[in-house]
């Protein structure tokens, strides 16, 4: 299906969207209670410090992102590499609060941001007719790692202390990231272009806006407002997922396992996408991306048995699946991609923005008394809100030809 500099490619997103799990929620969820524990802080508190350094990363995100569009990729990517490293080190070395803050910040940023960042910025840019199959294949990566990693941690959880992790997480990444990168980028440059003469269309004849331009177009506002519901709402229950445990009377498990379902529902949904998109474009595929998060929160809302667990985390899996791979081609597609690391900065600062707005949300709505349920109908109005208006403008989300 690819060839061999086209394969290259994609291993070296799937390779980074892996390791993008170090500062993603789900995995840093993981450590909320032993941190907790650890510096006698509340779930308001650490949703605050959480949210808080999570915005910070955005903002710094926006500047920094788009670097990629002049740095060349391997240079570019052994710096991510070095700063994910480094903050993962960092992060086992948490004493108190403003250490907590600083280590959640580099996490974000150099984890959830910059590297997802750099995996999808660079596929994006080199495919054309087989994007879609591209992302889908790359985001393979964070699936996998949200498929094993939650259930091994708590496994290592049970036997070791939670700092001695993330010294091991930080050695594999120095020893591993440079020596892969460099074998499967070194060739790849600015002009490195998948072969596109069969594509439904020149890319190089639409518009290629400047982020400057972006950000006075409606659309894409209608459309973020979309991108942004499953970062927002999955990052809160995943954060406070202990909560979510405690409410529904769970297992201590019962989370941990679910998340088996939201990979593997994760990972047929990517490889599903993948083809729908380049048949039928993303921009006609957007208005069902939410309609699986609008299910799982009616059934945290309806439901209390641990298998609904499942369902909820299966929900969202499908979701996260169509919103990875659309997230990087829908931008592509309206807006070229002459200035796409520019554009996915922004847009990625976004979605990191998104994350501290709904950890800091639910932490707050936790400590002033709502209930799960409560939070998930909050949720459930912005999200059929967000696709009602995507359904108005559907027919008006398409490139500019010049």
């Amino acid at each position: 299906m690819f060839k061999s500099l086209s394969l290259k490619v994609i291993i070296f997103g799937f390779i980074f969207t892996f390791f993008s799990s170090f500062g993603q929620s789900f995995f840093l969820g993981i450590f909320n209670p032993s941190i907790r524990n650890e510096l006698s802080i509340t779930h308001g508190q650490f949703g605050s410090i959480y949210a808080s350094a999570t915005l910070l990363s955005s903002f710094i995100l926006i500047w920094l992102g788009k670097k990629i569009d002049d740095i060349n990729i391997i240079k570019f990517s052994f710096l991510v590499i070095l700063l994910l490293a480094f903050s993962c080190f960092f992060f086992s070395i948490i004493s108190s609060i403003p250490l907590l803050f600083i280590a959640i910040f580099l996490m974000r940023f150099s984890g959830q941001g910059m590297m997802s960042h750099t995996a999808t910025t660079t596929i994006s840019r080199y495919f054309t007719k087989s994007r879609g199959k591209a992302l889908s294949t790359g985001w393979f990566g964070l699936s996998t790692a949200e498929f094993i990693l939650p259930v091994l941690m708590i496994y290592l959880l049970a036997i070791t202390n939670w700092k001695n992790i993330w010294i091991s997480a930080s050695i594999i990444i120095i020893i591993l990231l440079p020596l892969t990168t460099y074998f499967l980028v070194k060739n790849l440059n600015f002009d490195s272009r998948e072969n596109s003469d069969d594509n439904e269309f020149n890319e190089d004849k639409i518009k290629h806006w400047k982020r400057f331009e972006v950000i006075k177009d409606y659309r894409f506002y209608i459309v973020c407002a979309n991108m942004l519901a499953m970062p927002s709402i999955a990052t809160g229950t995943f954060v406070y997922q202990s909560f979510i445990l405690s409410s529904k009377n769970w297992g201590p498990y019962v989370i941990a396992q679910s998340f088996m379902a939201y990979s593997i529902l994760s990972v047929i949904t990517l490889f599903f996408s993948g083809f729908l998109i380049d048949k039928f474009t993303s921009r006609k595929l957007l208005v069902y991306m939410n309609i699986p998060l609008l299910l799982a929160v009616l059934v945290l809302i309806f439901f209390d048995s641990h298998i609904s667990s499942f369902f909820f985390l299966g929900l969202i899996g499908i979701t996260n699946g169509l919103c990875n791979v659309l997230g990087s081609s829908t931008w592509a597609e309206i807006y070229g991609v002459r200035y796409i690391g520019s554009i996915k900065a922004l847009t990625t600062a976004l979605m990191v923005f998104a994350t501290a707005f709904g950890t800091a949300l639910f932490g707050i709505l936790i400590d002033a008394g709502f209930s799960i349920e409560q939070i998930s109908m909050f949720s459930g109005i912005y999200i059929f809100v967000s696709i009602f208006s995507l359904f108005l403008i559907r027919k008006r989300i398409n490139p500019l030809i010049i």
